[in-house]
């Protein structure tokens, strides 16, 4: 009997009984810690009426919670954004001392507690910190404003982007930048006509994620804030407050906007994965040809 005909050994989970019991698991503990939670924060936000849900939302500290979260995301967002453009160009397309150190700086907040963040925040820009005395004597208040929640959701949002770009940059390879600094085009033209269009989708997957845990974030916000009611509060560290003040009902209120959201993540998740975003679809193959087209155009313009 040739080897190709022989019997295959046979592999986990080719057993239907197995499969099927281990579906169920993965279905159970899916339902129990992910669906149940979100099931009843929708059932309790709204189980004194509508009425007393509306009431929640205007409650003038939690309209001033839901503006503070989304102007730090308008902030913190976009500088991560660039922040992660400019670390995946920078390593991916050229080689430097420090290229690997840089690779693992980046990493950093995602294997740091957000609260031992938040305290090193506090060493750096408190009164008692590095930067305090001189922050004091030029009257800039960092910690317990506006600046130290945005520094520090800048903190722990840092990676996001940049871990969706450089794998993605380092599979296309540098070969459609050179071409196009070849044929004379500049830095920009050359990002703008040839880089951006092959990392758009997860460019934008990227920002996606970051905007989702800039506005969740309350390990490293609740040390740098000061939980000020009505000042410092993001909608995570209000939520705590209300739930505290034993006022349920408006703890699931605003909880349930940051579950609306979280599942809005989910599907605009879904659906960048399946246009090519995400570490799930490194097909560099399919997108190099939309800047490719730019190549001819460039050399056309450089014989003209």
């Amino acid at each position: 009997m040739s080897a190709s005909t022989a019997k295959k050994p046979p592999r986990v989970g080719d057993n239907p009984a197995f499969r099927r019991a281990l579906i169920a698991i993965v279905l159970v503990v899916t339902a129990f810690f992910v669906v149940a939670p979100l099931v009843v924060i929708g059932v309790e936000a709204f189980s004194q009426g509508w009425a007393v849900y509306a009431a929640a939302i205007a409650y003038p500290d939690t309209l001033h919670a839901i503006l503070l979260t989304l102007v730090t995301a308008l902030i913190a967002v976009p500088v991560n954004t660039a922040f992660g453009v400019a670390a995946a160009w920078a390593i991916t397309k050229f080689d430097f001392w420090g290229r690997r150190f840089l690779l693992i700086v980046i990493e950093i907040p995602f294997s740091i507690s957000p609260i031992v963040a938040g305290v090193a925040y506090l060493f750096v820009y408190g009164l008692q910190g590095l930067f305090g005395h001189a922050l004091q004597a030029a009257d800039i208040k960092i910690l317990f404003a506006l600046p130290g929640i945005v520094l520090a959701s800048m903190f722990v949002t840092a990676p996001f982007v940049a871990r969706e770009l450089i794998p993605l940059m380092q599979a296309q390879g540098r070969d459609l930048e050179e071409a196009a600094t070849s044929l004379g085009a500049s830095g920009w033209r050359t990002f703008f006509s040839v880089t951006l269009p092959n990392i758009r989708w997860a460019l934008l997957y990227g920002v996606v994620l970051c905007n989702a845990r800039v506005m969740g974030e309350f390990g490293a916000v609740s040390v740098v804030s000061g939980n000020i009611r009505g000042q410092t509060n993001t909608m995570p560290l209000h939520i705590e407050l209300l739930y505290h003040d034993y006022q349920s009902a408006g703890a699931f209120a605003v909880a349930s906007i940051l579950a609306v959201l979280a599942v809005v993540t989910l599907v605009a998740k879904v659906l960048l994965e399946r246009r090519g975003a995400g570490r799930g679809a490194r097909r560099p193959a399919l997108a190099a040809p939309k800047a490719a087209a730019v190549i001819p155009q460039l050399a056309s313009e450089k014989t003209t």
